[in-house]
């Protein structure tokens, strides 16, 4: 597991350590003198790094059973077969699946299908790139939409961004927690210090008292050992293993231990609606007809949506519910399909005689959309959540639309709001964690869910589509609690604003357009559940897709730091 220190590793840092190093100075000393039982200090020294070294390959082996279970895999096919595999397994020239939430794992071409692409963790820019037969794909971005197969070019070190552990997926090099910052500068100062200590101790002992040199380095020597903080250091990584032990009793993987830290100091947590305050599963529970829609000149209307979604891939949880729901179609054959994109948040489809889309009203309807509100927030204002079915005057092409769009129908969707989501979020109001609401959804229909969920101040939202500067941005996470119609690269913002206002800031996602704001997050957790490229780049891993787990989380992360804290007192 990349995540977790080898074995290695864990035995240089526990016996390396600059007091180890101090302590073997003082015991050459003493046998230098020849007092053996005066040497007996090191069976503690010795006990001390074992205990260190045993416990953090405890928690290395508990962590690393649980990292297999989110092990990056891809679908490959092999001999006309398909094959799930170890990422890292991958040869030159299979042929992978990919599809929305899959990172794709080498240099590859398509072969067959159509993709949206966000390569903004190689090359900066956030932009959705389509890939049609025959382009290449770089390792390290990751799908946002849509369904391909696709040939391997290069694997290993000559693609791999760090072989397969991209920039999303590391902490950077040296990254520590503040605690443990604390604890080496302390180290340093008391390391410094005892060095003249134990030369004016051996001077007084030995030139004014007149007591012989043994003596005098036999003295100088139990006089230091009783300086030296052992056990301080020793305590904080013991602390923090067992820490991650007890956290992957409770089915939650940490990525790298000082995330346990940072959940302590958290003061704000950016969550989604869906899968967090809401189940995961979302159901349709209504189709309204629209003015438009003639039911003496149109075939039927859920017949007509049926024909829509039946070229779609369910790679959400949106189109899943709406393939469930619409099982009646005729025979129309699409002549393209464009698939779901977060970022002009519309599918479309085109038919021989006609361009059909269905997606978020405002990014529909656009300008006409003021037309409709009315209606619309009539649903909205009931916690639904409502997609606009309409025919379009041009060719839909995953860009934004130009043309108009004609509604003949509402689609309402409803998420339940978890059982348990009140009781999570009252803990952290009582914890003075604030809640962002961040979500892809209208603004009305997330703020209406969350007051279902008992979050405090969700009455306050604002469109995120109103936000276009980033001053705009900052005044806004400080005044609002919820934020609907949110485009991916406005997460990263959010999270980036919180943290300028000097906030510590977690981030829970499931979906691809939630990695950069996890990137970003001081800590991010992630729903096992969800996407691939959103477990990677994510610290702390909810392996049940659980987010009532996060109080425990948070919970332990402050009994650590405060254990530590009080014990660090006694040794000083």
């Amino acid at each position: 597991n990349p995540n977790t220190r080898t074995y290695k590793q864990i035995i240089r840092e526990n016996t390396l350590t600059f007091f180890n190093f101090l302590n073997l100075v003082l015991l050459v000393l003493v046998l230098l003198v020849g007092s053996y039982k005066n040497a007996f200090f090191v069976c503690i020294i010795v006990i001390n790094t074992l205990i260190g070294i045993a416990q953090e390959i405890r928690a290395k082996k508990t962590i690393d059973k649980l990292a297999i279970l989110t092990a990056r895999k891809s679908v490959v096919i092999r001999e006309g077969q398909k094959w799930t595999v170890p990422t890292e397994e991958l040869v030159l020239d299979d042929v992978v699946i990919l599809q929305a939430g899959s990172q794709i794992p080498a240099d590859a071409t398509v072969l067959d299908g159509e993709l949206q692409v966000n390569e903004s963790l190689i090359t900066g820019e956030s932009d959705e790139i389509s890939k049609h037969a025959g382009d290449e794909l770089l390792s390290g971005s990751f799908v946002v939409s849509g369904k391909a197969h696709a040939r391997l070019e290069k694997v290993g070190k000559d693609s791999y961004i760090s072989k397969l552990t991209l920039q999303a997926t590391q902490s950077k090099k040296g990254e520590q927690s503040e605690m443990i910052r604390s604890l080496d500068k302390l180290v340093k100062m008391v390391g410094i210090a005892l060095i003249p200590i134990g030369i004016i101790l051996f001077v007084q002992s030995y030139f004014y008292n007149h007591d012989s040199f043994r003596q005098s380095i036999i003295s100088m020597v139990a006089a230091v050992i009783g300086m030296i903080p052992e056990g301080l250091y020793l305590l904080a990584s013991v602390a923090l293993a067992v820490s991650a032990m007890r956290l992957a009793s409770k089915k939650v993987l940490l990525h790298d231990m000082k995330s346990i830290e940072t959940l302590a100091r958290v003061n704000v947590l950016c969550v989604d609606k869906t899968g967090t305050i809401t189940e995961d599963s979302m159901c349709v529970s209504e189709v309204v007809k629209a003015k438009a829609y003639d039911e003496e000149k149109m075939p039927d209307l859920n017949r007509m949506i049926g024909d829509f979604v039946k070229g779609m891939d369910a790679d959400n949880s949106t189109m899943h519910a709406m393939q469930e729901h619409f099982t009646e179609h005729s025979d129309k054959v699409p002549e393209k399909v464009i698939p779901f994109s977060s970022t002009v948040k519309y599918s479309g489809v085109i038919f021989k005689d006609q361009a059909y889309v269905l997606g978020a009203p405002e990014f529909v309807l656009r300008e006409d959309y003021t037309k409709y509100q009315g209606r619309i927030e009539q649903y909205t204002s009931r916690g639904f959540r409502v997609l606009v079915f309409g025919s379009y005057d041009g060719e839909p092409d995953g860009k934004p639309l130009t043309g108009t769009v004609t509604p003949l129908g509402y689609v309402l969707l409803l998420n339940k709001v978890r059982e348990e989501a009140p009781a999570t979020f009252k803990y952290f109001a009582d914890q003075g964690v604030a809640i962002k609401v961040i979500s892809g959804d209208n603004p009305i229909t997330v703020s209406e869910t969350a007051k279902q969920a008992g979050i405090e101040g969700a009455e306050n939202y604002v469109d995120a589509g109103t936000l276009k500067t980033e001053e705009d941005i900052a005044l806004a996470v400080s005044k609002y609690t919820v934020f609907g119609r949110v485009i991916p690269e406005q997460k990263r913002q959010f999270v980036q604003a919180l943290k300028k206002q000097g906030m510590t800031v977690a981030m829970t996602g499931d979906g691809v357009n939630d990695v950069l704001a996890l990137k970003d997050a001081d800590c991010s957790v992630a729903m096992a559940s969800g996407s691939d490229a959103a477990v990677q780049a994510s610290q702390v891993v909810l392996l049940e897709s659980d987010f009532s787990r996060m109080p425990e989380v948070v919970l332990e992360g402050r009994r650590v730091v405060n254990n530590i804290q009080r014990s660090a007192s006694l040794f000083l």
